[in-house]
């Protein structure tokens, strides 16, 4: 079974390119300043190169002199560099301050190599959990509060804006985005180790009314919604087998007695649109494969896998956990 990054990230233009936000509109100015500014640089360095090597002697007396030196390597890097610190700063200040009242809330903590989803209220608590996919309105800006359970992660979804460190001990923010619907992946950004490379994520943008019944649905119990190829019986099945593996030591399913808290919470996992942190589309094929053979997907991740479930065993949870929507 092939990994792929999180939807959005691959193809052109690149992500950092083609922003989809107010907040990423900044990111790509710096993007474009450095990439005109390092091909400035290298042509008049080989311009410079050309005079010394094969240049009259006049010439090449003036590319040496104590004047250009001053110019080129002093005097040019202070003025962009200065002038793109001023600009960074400016929307750090405006993307990264404390929530303000009536602010929508998300906050994300970074664990090894999973993120930890929770929606809070206007007093910061949490209302809903969820795990490797945040959903979010159009049109309005959303507070990201970025922590750490572990090591330092970064949280960066490059067509909504910039990437900002999750330290442990310290809550940092970030506002992001999206004017119009769709998916737009996300990754961290900030080695932590092992499967690093593997721990992408997929924030989900709707319209208002959208968002809201996704909202309402969300904060409910789970469901079991059955299907052709997930009939009740092979659900009933799976819950068993769910049971009696102990995955719900580690898996919170809210409306069932899995109230584990070490894992990413499955309450409706079957309705997320990519498995293992953003790495693989979720499906009873790719959940079965997941749970039979998770260390060799993603080596090093803290979920074991489960080579003594039979198969009829792994069709069954995968049944079952698709069908939580």
């Amino acid at each position: 079974m092939t990994t792929e990054s999180a939807p959005g990230l691959a193809g052109w233009p690149p992500p950092v390119l083609d922003p989809a936000g107010p907040f990423a509109g900044p990111v790509e100015v710096v993007a474009w300043v450095l990439f005109v500014m390092a091909a400035v640089v290298l042509t008049v360095v080989l311009i410079a190169l050309g005079v010394a090597l094969f240049g009259p002697r006049k010439w090449k007396r003036r590319v040496g002199g104590e004047r250009l030196v001053w110019i080129g390597g002093l005097a040019f890097p202070v003025v962009v560099l200065t002038g793109l610190l001023i600009y960074g700063l400016s929307t750090t200040a405006r993307v990264a301050d404390e929530p303000r009242p009536g602010e929508m809330r998300v906050r994300v903590t970074g664990e090894m190599w999973w993120w930890r989803v929770a929606y809070l209220d206007d007093q910061g608590r949490e209302v809903i959990q969820d795990a490797n996919e945040v959903h979010i309105p159009t049109g309005r800006p959303v507070v990201f509060e970025l922590e750490s359970a572990d090591v330092i992660h970064s949280f960066w979804v490059p067509r909504l804006g910039g990437k900002l460190d999750m330290i442990p001990g310290r809550r940092n923010f970030l506002r992001l985005q999206a004017d119009a619907p769709g998916t737009y992946g996300g990754q961290c950004a900030e080695y932590c180790g092992g499967p690093h490379a593997l721990m992408g994520l997929v924030v989900v943008a709707h319209e208002p009314q959208a968002y809201a019944a996704w909202r309402e649905k969300q904060a409910g119990p789970a469901a079991v919604v059955a299907s052709p190829q997930a009939p009740l019986a092979l659900i009933d099945q799976g819950r068993a087998v769910f049971g009696a593996s102990g995955c719900a030591a580690c898996h919170t399913i809210r409306g069932t007695e899995a109230n584990g808290l070490a894992g990413p919470d499955l309450t409706h996992v079957g309705s997320r649109q990519t498995l293992g942190a953003g790495i693989l589309p979720n499906n009873q094929g790719t959940m079965a494969g997941w749970i039979a053979d998770s260390q060799g997907i993603k080596p090093g991740n803290r979920m074991p896998s489960y080579p003594v479930l039979t198969g009829q065993d792994l069709r069954a949870v995968a049944a079952y956990l698709e069908s939580l929507k």
